[in-house]
Order: structure tokens, then sequence, then C-alpha cells
């Protein structure tokens, strides 16, 4: 039912661009749906897998069907905002297909966005979701293991738990998400308006290095309990 309606949508927006009846335009999307796909300029970042289990759909799924609707023609903001209110997509979700659609179809360079290019760091931590997200929007907590002032907590842009945004001082905006695995939490570190990819390879080693820190605490934090419950 989903694909029906979504092959009607692009039916009707193709009528809208070429003037063509409903039979020669449902032709021309049906084509498009059964030909092979053009090749990929770039390959998304995200496993099929992974995309299939938020969105429904595998990457292929999701180029012919931004293909029929003629992403192409269409900024980020647009294509993000069709897949939102037209195919249903929560907003993070929506932002990964469109960025993915973008690389694959050469419409943006790796890591660049309409705001600059950006870089997202993951790391697994043996401590919960809603402590990681403390370690980071506390001052207190976050000063033991960034150095004082390196980022600025942006009020009401979070989730516990889930997501906070904030300002570094060095101007860029951090973004991160955190997704609960039991006792312990996987967080993404996303750091953007970087000026290119020099400043893309730079940012990567320093959140590696940072989550490394910050997951070596709570490493020897787990280890300190064992022993303590074991003594």
């Amino acid at each position: 039912m989903t694909t029906d309606k979504a092959r009607k949508r692009a039916i009707r927006t193709r009528m809208d661009k070429t003037g063509e009846r409903y039979a020669a335009a449902r032709r021309h999307v049906v084509s498009a749906t059964e030909q092979p796909l053009p090749p990929r300029v770039a390959e998304p970042t995200m496993s099929d897998a992974s995309l299939r289990k938020g969105t429904g759909r595998s990457w292929d799924d999701w180029f012919r069907r931004l293909d029929a609707w003629g992403a192409t023609a269409h900024t980020h903001t647009e294509i993000a905002r069709h897949v939102r209110d037209a195919e249903g997509v929560d907003g993070w979700w929506a932002q990964s297909v469109t960025v993915g659609y973008e690389w694959a179809r050469g419409m943006r360079a790796r890591n660049e966005t309409p705001g600059g290019y950006q870089v997202s760091v993951t790391k697994t931590i043996a401590a919960t979701a809603e402590d990681v997200w403390r370690d980071f929007v506390e001052p207190a907590r976050r000063n033991r293991w960034l150095a004082p002032g390196t980022l600025r907590t942006r009020p009401g842009t979070g989730t516990i738990g889930r997501s906070a945004r904030f300002d570094a001082a060095d101007g860029r905006l951090v973004h991160i998400w955190l997704e609960a695995k039991g006792d312990r939490s996987s967080v993404a570190v996303t750091c953007e308006r970087l000026a290119g990819p020099d400043e893309v390879d730079a940012q990567r080693a320093v959140w590696r290095d940072r989550l490394g820190q910050l997951a070596d605490r709570w490493s020897a934090t787990s280890v300190a309990r064992r022993a303590a419950r074991a003594s």
C-alpha cells in the first residue's frame, strides 16, 4: 500500500511537470522503477541493514523513489522535507536518506553539507545512555574529560539520554546522539561547520581521542565496581 501511494505521488508529480496524461506518466514512472539504477558516485556510509531497520527500505529502494520524484532537481532542504512529509520518515532518518542520496548522485562531496563540511565519530561506552548524556551536558562532569569551555550546551535542543547540541569554543556546532545498549551505550558525535577535508580529518582525530578518554574513564569505573562486588 505504501509503495502504491508513493508511485501515485510520483506519477502526479510527473503529470504536473510534463503535462502528460496519467497513463503516459505512469509508464515513465514504472519504467524508472524497473530500470537498473545508475552507478553511485559515492557510497553512503550507512549500511543497507541499518537503513532498512530505521526506514523500512534499502538504499536502492530510496534511490529509485527519489529518482522517480526528480530529487536531483531539488535542494537538500526540499529533499529532506519530501522524505519526511511524503514518505513519513522521522527527521534524523530523513536527513540520513537525503545525504546518502546526494553523495550517490554526486550532488555533494563526502562530509559536505549545505552549511559546510562535517564529520561524525561513534564510540561504545560502558555506561548507560543517560550517564553519557550527563557527561556531555553537565559542566562539572564534562570538565573531567574535556577542557573547560570546549562546549557550551544549547538550551532546549536535546532529549535526556538521547541527544544534545552544543556550541564549540572554535565556532563549530557539535551534536550528539545516543543509543542505549543495556548497561552500555553508543554515542555518535557530529562536528559541523568545518571548512574542508583537512578540518574533517583533524576533528575526526580529536573526537576519537576525546571519546576514547571518556570510554577509558567508564571502563576503569566498571572494573572498580566489579572488584568491589567481588571483595
